[in-house]
């Protein structure tokens, strides 16, 4: 009888809420029969004492497991992974002289190119679609390998795959692993699915001069994310890969060799100019519209994007342009806190538009660009109410209106000004740089790198508490935010190349504090991990306006 319980390991289920003893060395895979788990969506991976694990991963001592499914983020991005190595093998073995580069998050899907000798046309796209379904139908296992770098980096540069050799070789890694689909092999820095057949839904279809990989909905993941137009967007994405590929900083793998090549200091002064030349060319756009009879400017964009650094920046450029921009605060017209209207939880819903007095913000609007005067409200967040403090405000002939805030595309919110008085811009961190050609860094992980630091060095936010506001914060601009972004007249990208190798020395220590018993750590323990691929550079080379500043200090603007 005790021969027999050496042999088996007590488990603890979160979805269950069931203690149960199970033979040591069982999969998650496995557990989830004998637990019971049922699940409204596909269950992809777990989360083992908080850390998220494959479901090929294997218990040999005490743990506590919760099963998730493909509505969260961290199982869809198994998913998305799994099926982008699909997609690899399918091109490698229907194109086997072509390379397919996985680009970004774009239009509901991910954007991606297949380089080739021959152009890849509606046939090869449909072999390639093919190849993917059977390879499906085929539920072939996703094997993991580990084994020391410099074997790994061997092995694939035999295989012609530079960028993850790179990667791998400039990473402070003495172990790594990789993932072998038959006799093909890839890398990714997160989990997979236990094998192919759980990838059952997807498509792919031409996109502007590249092809669009379409993964299933978050919200209902039994159909697929519907195609949106984004091709402003795209364009945004294609120049700074322009940029890149000019400066040969396709991955992080180049940016690690211009480190240890001691080239940073050009990196930084180059990427940095290169966004002054954007701010200046927008400024240039906004002061030829202000004389065809332009009032307005409104600056959109999702958290952490960069908007207050970017308006600062902008207003110089245009007072260069001898126009006097002036700041109006789309936070000095919200309603009073006891009027707040509530989302779908029955929480106060700050993110809403129709948080703010619409009716009010508009008269005061038109009144301003009609050269009358307003008194400006002043919103105190301590009381939740509404002052007026004798700020008065007025525009002259030289005047344009700026106004900041994450509804400024929304038409609902400036609706009774002529679309001919309004110029907008939508900023984002639009990561274009990627790890390597087939993993992406999601603009939202950037975004969420910038917050943790700021929210922690200026508001005393936790890692913790940023990380478990920052799905909230997502919904929010699902709804309010991404579905205008293609009313701008021009998009600013306000990502720089070097940024997250910046941002990691700011940024681990604020990640290590995350108690390892809350359900938070998974997403800290996943970004550490992440922020692992860039070597250390140090930020005292920043001019003082760069936009990075506004996240990690030592900015000369005033916020």
């Amino acid at each position: 009888m005790n021969d027999e319980k050496k042999d088996l390991v007590k488990i603890k289920c979160v979805n269950t809420n069931e203690y149960k003893e199970v033979p040591i060395g069982s999969s998650l895979e496995q557990l989830i029969a004998v637990f019971g788990v049922k699940m409204p969506y596909l269950i992809a991976n777990a989360k083992v004492n908080n850390k998220t694990e494959s479901l090929a991963y294997k218990v040999y001592r005490p743990r506590t497991v919760e099963y998730v499914d493909i509505s969260n983020s961290s199982a869809m991005r198994t998913y998305v992974r799994s099926l982008c190595f699909i997609l690899a093998k399918a091109v490698d073995d229907v194109l086997p002289d072509a390379e397919v580069h996985i680009e970004h998050a774009v239009a509901k899907g991910y954007y991606f190119q297949i380089h080739g000798e021959a152009p890849v046309g509606e046939k090869e796209l449909d072999a390639v679609r093919n190849r993917m379904r059977d390879i499906v139908q085929a539920d072939l296992p996703f094997i993991q390998v580990e084994d020391e770098t410099e074997n790994v980096v061997k092995l694939f540069r035999e295989r012609r795959m530079e960028d993850k050799a790179l990667l791998l070789e400039t990473a402070d890694l003495v172990y790594s692993r990789y993932f072998k689909l038959g006799e093909y092999i890839d890398y990714f820095y997160g989990c997979l699915t236990p094998s192919t057949g759980y990838i059952s839904l997807f498509d792919i279809r031409p996109y502007n001069g590249g092809f669009l990989l379409r993964v299933p909905k978050r919200e209902n993941p039994v159909e697929l994310e519907p195609f949106i137009q984004q091709d402003k967007l795209l364009n945004v994405y294609r120049e700074h890969l322009s940029f890149l590929k000019i400066s040969k900083l396709d991955n992080v793998g180049d940016l690690n060799k211009a480190k240890q090549d001691d080239r940073m200091s050009e990196v930084i002064q180059v990427a940095e100019a290169y966004q002054s030349k954007q701010i200046a060319h927008i400024a240039e756009e906004i002061t030829k519209k202000f004389h065809e009879g332009v009032r307005l400017v409104l600056i959109s964009g999702p958290s952490s994007s960069g908007k207050t650094t970017f308006r600062k920046r902008l207003e110089i450029q245009l007072f260069v342009n001898l126009l006097r921009p002036i700041g109006l605060s789309l936070d000095n017209y919200f309603i009073e806190r006891e009027h707040t209207p509530l989302d779908e939880f029955g929480e106060k819903d700050y993110e809403s538009l129709y948080a703010l007095d619409l009716e009010l913000f508009e008269q005061h609007l038109i009144t301003l660009m009609n050269g009358y005067e307003v008194e400006l409200p002043f919103y105190n967040f301590v009381t939740g109410k509404r002052d007026f403090k004798n700020n008065f405000l007025k525009m002259d002939e030289s005047s344009l209106l700026i106004v900041e805030g994450i509804h400024g595309l929304n038409p609902e919110l400036t609706a009774h000004i002529p679309r001919d008085k309004k110029f907008m811009v939508y900023v984002s961190a639009l990561t274009s740089i990627s790890l390597d050609n087939h993993n992406w860094i999601p603009a939202s992980d950037n975004r969420l790198l910038r917050r943790i630091v700021r929210d922690y060095r200026y508001r005393g936010y936790s890692a913790q508490d940023t990380i478990s506001r920052w799905e909230s914060v997502r919904r929010g601009e699902d709804k309010w935010i991404f579905p205008f972004q293609e009313n701008a007249d021009v998009m600013f990208n306000s990502a720089m190349i070097y940024e997250l190798a910046a941002i990691r020395r700011h940024a681990e220590p604020i990640l290590m504090r995350v108690p390892r018993t809350v359900p938070e750590y998974s997403e800290a323990y996943r970004l550490l991990k992440f922020l692992n691929y860039f070597n250390y550079i140090t930020d005292r080379e920043l001019p003082p306006t760069s936009l990075l500043r506004e996240f990690l200090g030592g900015s000369s603007f005033r916020y």
